[in-house]
């Protein structure tokens, strides 16, 4: 008698713990997934703009592009990054550079020289190539350059962002000399998609 009862105690310790083995892989199934960060540096495949620096490779809409430097924005307790890019082919030409701020929102954006007529941001808006673009933005940063930039290893700048339909932008920018004057030099810009940019860090990263 006792002999049956052990296998029907047995019995009942297994059905339990199949039970509740059950109830555990039941509730991890419907568990909700965590929301996951487009630029997670976990996803090799694209990488993380925000860690980008002189030295990088980045690939946009088929075209890769070398990071000859960077320059690293501040103006209060805000903070945006500049890269400057050279393209990969024959002639040098298609200089452009990526900006990367957190807005709180990230927003990674492709910009391209202005080469027509002088611009200033005088007005509230601007009309280019047919398109008005509003004025959002005019400050004064200080910043620091690491690599190929142009500039000197710190200084200060001004900037006015202009903002157009489309995830468009036109931005203005003046490095400043020690009494205060300086060029304005004026981009037009397009927001890079999320997932549409990918990173390739440098052999040294």
């Amino acid at each position: 008698m006792a002999y049956v009862l052990s296998f029907v105690v047995i019995g009942l310790v297994v059905a339990l713990i199949v039970l509740l083995l059950r109830r555990q892989r039941a509730a991890e199934e419907t568990r909700p997934a965590l929301p996951r960060d487009p630029f997670d540096n976990s996803d090799a495949a694209s990488g993380d703009p925000r860690k980008l620096r002189a030295g990088d490779m980045v690939e946009y809409l088929g075209e890769r592009m070398f990071v000859r430097g960077s320059i690293r924005l501040k103006e209060g307790g805000f903070t945006w990054d500049e890269h400057f890019l050279d393209a990969l082919n024959e002639d040098g030409s298609g200089r452009r550079w990526i900006s990367v701020e957190e807005d709180p929102d990230l927003e990674v954006m492709m910009w391209t020289p202005y080469e027509g007529p002088d611009l200033s941001p005088s007005a509230r808006s601007l009309t280019v190539d047919g398109v008005t673009y509003r004025r959002t933005e005019h400050g004064v940063a200080t910043y620091t350059s690491e690599g190929t930039t142009g500039v000197g290893a710190t200084g200060r700048v001004e900037y006015a962002d202009f903002e157009g339909p489309g995830n468009r932008g036109l931005a203005f920018e003046r490095y400043l000399a020690d009494d205060g004057s300086g060029s304005w030099e004026a981009s037009l810009g397009e927001r890079i998609p999320n997932g549409t940019l990918t990173v390739y860090p440098g052999s040294d990263a």
